[in-house]
């Protein structure tokens, strides 16, 4: 089998909306490690997309998943429930954060999580408009669309979206926009738009994935608590991308000294599995009259399975701790060829979710940074782009990896960065 003859195959039988990054084609992957059809070799520092933080095929995720598909694949938990899904539940209660009476409720994607969490802000209060963030990404549902702050690709031609969503301004410093900014943005909002007794909730990432993984301020998220309170608003925490490890906490909240209402889950919660989670205040989980939440496949016998060794791995394997040995090893890395490369403007991240952004004359450096994740592709590690230029790489490499094989990843990159052709 050849990757060409299957890029052939793949444009005549599925549309161009389906953007599809590499041109070789998955045959068998473990841990940090995958290899195409053609039997080549690649480190994968994209990981699913942030879904694999206990890496590929980990043995305890493949016993958990094999275990249980010998008992009973599917039943449809709102039909006849099962032990797994409960006792999952309880865990994720346990787990986040705050000693406060939760429930959580499970679905199959993140967009169906935040779709739900939006869903669960207006029962609870009896409200109907959202406010994200600029830069934000919730999802490719609709109702993930209007919260999503991104245009292209995410909005074009896809319109009208859902009603009475806004979006105000992330702070970002090194793009010019202080919390005071966000804040000022947002109370004028409140005079020019939408008046805040008719807001059900505001839902923004503790680590803007997308939007090029800057993290919010403190000072941010105490503000916001304060105006919530204030005003009667839900503050929704979107943990889809940062749960679970990837920032050396098992959720990002635990950063802050601030407790949101709702929390979304989702990619890495299950190991490569199709599971998402809302977990929150239970009397606002409650808000939904039965059957207003689930799906068919929501919270599936096996996904949730995974997920029960996913947890089981995180705590043993300490992965937690790894996260922030393996995020501080990049970035000492990465902090030694700031001198040799005048693009690197920016390193950051909270434990292993760093990113670094290029920029040429003050302005982002889209050119190079495709050429850094070409010249890395070519010799075998995949790096993924983000941001609302494109001019960031985030590393979202398994926290599983070995020393020895994120040390060959770390050659690569900085050869990737270095190479002046």
């Amino acid at each position: 089998m050849k990757n060409t003859a299957l890029q052939e195959r793949k444009n005549a039988a599925t549309p161009r909306g389906v953007g599809v990054m590499c041109d070789f084609y998955a045959a068998r992957a473990s841990n940090s490690e995958l290899w195409d059809v053609e039997g080549r070799r690649f480190i994968d520092f994209a990981a699913g997309i942030a879904v694999l933080n206990t890496g590929h095929c980990h043995p305890r995720v493949v016993q958990a998943v094999t275990e249980q598909l010998e008992k009973f694949t599917h039943t449809a938990y709102q039909i006849i429930p099962y032990a797994g899904y409960v006792e999952l539940a309880e865990r994720i209660n346990r787990l986040t954060p705050g000693i406060h009476e939760k429930k959580t409720a499970f679905f199959s994607t993140g967009a169906e999580a935040v779709e739900n969490a939006i869903k669960i802000a207006r029962a609870a209060t009896g409200r109907s408009a959202v406010i994200a963030f600029n830069g934000a990404f919730h999802g490719r549902t609709m109702m993930g669309m209007a919260l999503t702050g991104k245009v292209a690709p995410y909005k074009l031609g896809f319109g009208p979206l859902p009603a009475e969503v806004y979006h105000v301004p992330f702070p970002i410093d090194l793009h010019g926009i202080s919390v005071e900014d966000s804040m000022t943005a947002l109370n004028a909002l409140f005079k020019t738009d939408v008046d805040p007794k008719r807001v059900a909730a505001i839902i923004l990432e503790p680590v803007q994935g997308e939007g090029g993984f800057y993290q919010a301020p403190a000072a941010l998220m105490l503000q916001l608590r304060k105006l919530c309170d204030a005003n009667g608003i839900l503050l929704i925490a979107d943990e889809i991308q940062t749960g679970f490890g990837r920032t050396g906490k098992m959720l990002a909240m635990e950063h802050y000294d601030v407790l949101p209402d709702l929390i979304t889950m989702a990619k890495s919660l299950a190991g490569g599995l199709p599971l998402s989670a809302v977990c929150g205040r239970a009397a606002m989980m409650d808000a939904p009259t039965p059957g207003g939440l689930g799906g068919t496949y929501a919270g599936n016998p096996l996904a949730v399975a995974a997920a029960h060794a996913v947890l089981d791995i995180i705590a043993e394997e300490k992965l937690c701790e790894r996260a922030i040995a393996l995020g501080n090893k990049l970035t000492e890395r990465l902090e030694k060829l700031r001198s040799e490369v005048p693009q690197l403007v920016s390193i950051r991240g909270a434990g292993a979710m760093v990113a670094i952004e290029f920029m040429s004359a003050g302005l982002p450096d889209v050119d190079f940074t495709k050429k850094v994740q070409e010249r890395a592709l070519k010799q075998g590690l995949i790096l993924l782009t983000c941001g609302s230029y494109g001019n960031v790489i985030r590393f979202l490499f398994p926290l599983t990896i070995s020393d020895q094989l994120m040390d060959e990843a770390l050659a690569i990159l900085e050869k990737s960065m270095l190479d002046k052709s």
